[in-house]
Parts: structure tokens; C-alpha cells; sequence
């Protein structure tokens, strides 16, 4: 299963990999970078929270931001963020990212579920 992580990772995620933004464990890199695991782990996270946690719509729009900056402010400029931010900033992202599909998906269901109530009324 590693090789196949090691593969399809960095594909799914548009993950560039370099290796010095990239963690290490025991001498080996991971297959994504600091941010894109932090993206991971964020998703992962949202996934087993929303269930019992739900933020704002807001607010997961808040919480992508700070990715934003820290990746514009990298492109533009010669900042150069260390792999502890780049981690919190893609957990934030990836946190909000799913939370915000969760909640179009139900908003989306109940605005259904609304419709097929007044079309049967008739």
C-alpha cells in the first residue's frame, strides 16, 4: 500500500513534494508535502467531527484564508514559511474545505427535500 500512497498522493493533491517541505520519519519522506499533509489531516479530521461539530459557514471561510496568505505571500514575495505553518495552514484549509462540501451537500438536500414537499402539496 506504500508504493500506491507514494503514487497517487501527490497526484490527487497537485502535490509538488520537495523534499525540504516535506516531513520525514525515520530518514523517509512523506508522500505529501508539510501543507498538503496538513490538508490531509484536516479533511480526515472534518470527516470525523462534522458528525458531532459543526462550524460555521463563515467561519470556514475564515479558516481558508490563512492559507491563502501564507501561500500568496510565498509566490510574491521572497518569504519563506517553515514547514510547522505550512502544516497548520493546510489543516485549517483542508478542515474548512470539506466542512463547507458538507454543508452545500446538506443545504442542498434539505432545499430538495423543501421543493418535493410543496410540489406534492398540489
Amino acid at each position: 500500500m506504500i508504493p500506491w500512497l507514494y503514487q497517487w498522493l501527490p497526484i490527487i493533491f497537485g502535490c509538488h513534494g520537495l523534499d525540504s517541505r516535506s516531513f520525514h520519519y525515520k530518514g523517509r519522506r512523506f508522500p505529501l508535502c508539510a501543507r498538503c499533509t496538513g490538508e490531509l489531516a484536516g479533511m480526515v479530521l472534518c470527516l470525523v467531527s462534522f458528525p458531532f461539530v459543526r462550524v460555521d459557514v463563515v467561519w470556514s471561510l475564515v479558516l481558508l484564508l490563512p492559507l491563502v496568505a501564507d501561500g500568496g505571500l510565498q509566490a510574491l514575495t521572497s518569504y519563506e514559511s517553515g514547514n510547522g505553518r505550512r502544516f497548520v495552514t493546510g489543516l485549517l484549509f483542508g478542515y474548512a474545505l470539506v466542512n463547507l462540501f458538507f454543508q452545500s451537500t446538506a443545504a442542498t438536500f434539505q432545499y430538495g427535500l423543501s421543493l418535493g414537499e410543496r410540489l406534492t402539496a398540489f
